[in-house]
């Protein structure tokens, strides 16, 4: 089992509110430390501002710790794809995470599959895998839908169930309908909670095995172990009121994650 931990891991350890935000390679030595092979740097922005001595530090540090690199970012832009293929290059990153959709950026069916066609075969040169990730923002039958018309094997999905409900589409159904294309997972529970006076609920992060994600049956249909899928736990925690509270949460989240994993299939 390829297991890693990503930025979204440490979102309340790294994010510029945090009192003392963490480095990057102290996150990549926590994994190390907790016996992963696999780190996400996924919209971590500070990562496109550095130069190829600062991006090969943090190859170094990886290496060091027997970790492998992925990244992540949101955009599909000839150029933007460009710029994140050859970022993985410089950390030899074998996989890239994208979003179809980036700020007012957002192209129709068409227009992805015409971006997606300029900037996909530089990857399949490169040996760099692009996964795009289900999220509420594009219907789950367009990405895939996307994907195919690509047609390339460089090209897949990065599958998070989680993110689809709030446009109300079913995990298992997104697991069903992305299951043949998913290159990359993203593992986080979650669940609905009441909002106070019981008027509308809040979809929000729980500890995995603990809420609404079907874990088990994801991992029977995708079998990512087979097909060499790296698995990558993020978290929805909300903020529990101050930042030694939320971020010690955050670590038992992760450490719960993990155990969890390595006593489930």
């Amino acid at each position: 089992m390829s297991t890693g931990l990503g930025t979204y891991a440490y979102f309340w350890r790294w994010h510029a509110s945090a009192p003392a935000p963490m480095s990057l390679e102290a996150m990549l030595e926590e994994t190390a430390a907790l016996g992963l092979d696999r780190f996400q740097i996924c919209d971590y922005p500070a990562l496109e501002n550095w130069d190829a001595a600062r991006l090969d530090a943090v190859r170094a540090t990886a290496d060091g710790l027997g970790v492998t690199l992925e990244l992540g970012t949101r955009g599909i832009t000839t150029v933007h794809l460009a710029r994140y293929l050859h970022l993985a290059q410089r950390l030899e990153a074998g996989l890239v995470r994208s979003m179809l959709n980036a700020g007012e950026h957002r192209p129709g069916p068409e227009e992805a599959v015409r971006l997606l066609g300029e900037a996909v075969p530089a990857y399949e040169s490169a040996g760099v895998t692009l996964a795009l990730e289900t999220y509420e923002q594009v219907p789950v039958a367009t990405l895939v839908a996307v994907v195919e018309a690509v047609g390339s094997p460089s090209l897949g999905i990065c599958l998070d169930p989680a993110n689809c409900v709030a446009a109300l589409e079913l995990p298992m159904d997104t697991v069903r309908r992305t299951a043949p294309y998913v290159k990359n997972l993203h593992v986080k529970d979650f669940h609905f909670t009441r909002q106070d006076g019981w008027v509308g609920f809040n979809l929000v992060g729980c500890p995995l095995g603990e809420g609404l994600l079907p874990h088990a049956e994801m991992v029977s249909l995708v079998d990512p172990d087979a097909r060499g899928i790296s698995r990558i736990v993020e978290h929805w925690l909300p903020w529990q009121g101050d930042s030694a509270t939320t971020t010690a949460l955050e670590q038992r989240w992760t450490e719960h994650a993990i155990t969890y994993l390595r006593s489930t299939p």
